[in-house]
């Protein structure tokens, strides 16, 4: 029982920094793409 919730608190926590840091790449993905998209029209 004592070692389920350690586990248990590991993945909700593992799960929020992928899911937050897939965020960030996607955002920046997005911003680099529109930067490289006004330079190449420029």
């Amino acid at each position: 029982m004592d070692n389920t919730v350690p586990k248990s608190c590991w993945g909700v926590t593992a799960k929020a920094i992928v899911g937050f840091a897939g965020l960030i790449l996607l955002a920046w993905l997005v911003g680099g793409a529109e930067h490289a998209t006004v330079l190449a029209s420029s």
